[in-house]
This record gives C-alpha cells, structure tokens and sequence, in this order.
C-alpha cells in the first residue's frame, strides 16, 4: 500500500486543499493532515477513516473520545491523540459561535437548534433546563441531570431553583434519547406534568418540553400534550 508521499500530488490531502480548499477534503482527510503521518501499510488518512467509522463518522462523537482511547489505535500516540480531540473540540466550538448571542425561543424547531450540537450525540441521557426572559430571549442553561442509556431522574424542586435563581420568565425543558427514539415514555408525560404543574404554581410560563433524538425531535407542545 502506498503511502500519502507516493500518491499522486493531485490525490494528496495538502495539495488537494491548497490547490481546491479545505471544503473539497473529507473528515478523515482533513484530520489525516493534522496527525501528519501514519504507519507501515497504513496512510494518516487510512488510520482517520478506521477511527471515524468507530465513532459514527461524527465528530462530536469523536471529540468525546478520551487521549487514552485514541491511543489504543495503531500509529495514534498521545501528541496525535491530543491533536485529533482538540481539532473536534474546535468544531463543536465553531458550531455554538453560529448560535446568536441572544436567541430567541419562538418555536420548538429554535430549542432543537439551541441544543442540537451538545446532545444528539450523547451516549448517555442528559436533561437541560432553557431559562428565557420574557421576550423569550436565552438567559442560559443548566445541566439538571445525567444518566444511563436507559434514563436519568430529574428532581422537579431542583428545576424550580435553577429557574428562580436565573430570574427565568419562562423555560424549555429538554432531553435526550441516545436509543433514537422519539416517542416520549411513561417516565417522561410523568416529569412534563409535575414540571408543568411546579411551574404554574409559582408564575414561571413551562413553554415545552422537547425530546432529542439523533437528527429529529418531540415536542409536548407541538403534539398538544400540554
């Protein structure tokens, strides 16, 4: 097998980006540049396309990969290890950066986006709290929960403090589904409710509460079980 400095100039990563730009190179090749080299019988790129398919082919699943997973690859050491995570840590940075500085929340679509590039694609359940002022402008989030593949508990007090101590008018309520699965179970109508209920009682408008699933979503509010 040859290596990246017998192909031809036209098929090498570097050239192809000097001569094309970076938009024409794959995701293994552009982070088979940065590692620079790979190891007998195996090109950078080679090794970068075997770790992306591991990895979904996603970068933010990728960029949750430790230094010490890296590693166990063949021709990945540590200072490679290192630079392939803070080249996907940057990604996902770049994405937030496409996010307005003061977004607002008109539908459950603008929630999805909020979240969209911190969960869908965790391996594990999380829960966000959305907090909004009354023009329905992002005030913050906070992490509520973290759990299993299966579930996490959401203590319905906890939401509450979160939402009176950042002042929030009005507040989304948003999880994932690392199984993919959109339809919301028993466990979820039961923490809606009692959410929905909290919020009521003490003058804070619960907008929604959105379900994450990979590349689609479920919304209490646009199905009308609110």
């Amino acid at each position: 097998m040859k290596t990246i400095k017998e192909w031809d100039p036209e098929d090498r990563p570097r050239e192809r980006l000097l001569a094309n730009g970076a938009e024409t190179l794959s995701k293994a090749e552009l982070l088979a540049i940065l590692i620079g080299s790979g190891v007998p019988g195996k090109s950078a790129v080679d090794i970068m396309r075997t770790i992306l398919a591991d990895y979904g082919d996603s970068l933010m699943s990728l960029a949750k990969a430790s230094v010490q997973e890296l590693m166990r690859y063949e021709g990945i050491g540590e200072a490679k290890a290192v630079t392939i995570v803070a080249a996907c840590q940057l990604a996902n940075q770049r994405l937030k950066e496409d996010l307005p500085k003061r977004m607002h929340i008109n539908s459950s679509a603008d929630a999805y986006t909020y979240f969209k590039h911190k969960m869908q694609d965790l391996p594990v359940e999380e829960c966000h709290l959305l907090l909004l002022d009354q023009g329905m402008a992002v005030k913050g989030s906070v992490l509520l929960s973290r759990g299993g593949i299966a579930g996490t508990s959401v203590d319905v007090r906890c939401l509450l403090r979160h939402a009176l101590l950042g002042q929030a008018v009005a507040v989304v309520l948003c999880h994932n589904h690392p199984s993919g699965r959109t339809q919301p179970s028993r466990e979820d109508d039961n923490l809606t409710r009692k959410a929905a209920e909290a919020c009521k009682a003490t003058g804070i408008r619960f907008v929604d509460h959105v379900i994450f699933a990979g590349d689609n979503y479920y919304s209490y509010s646009e199905n009308g079980k609110l």
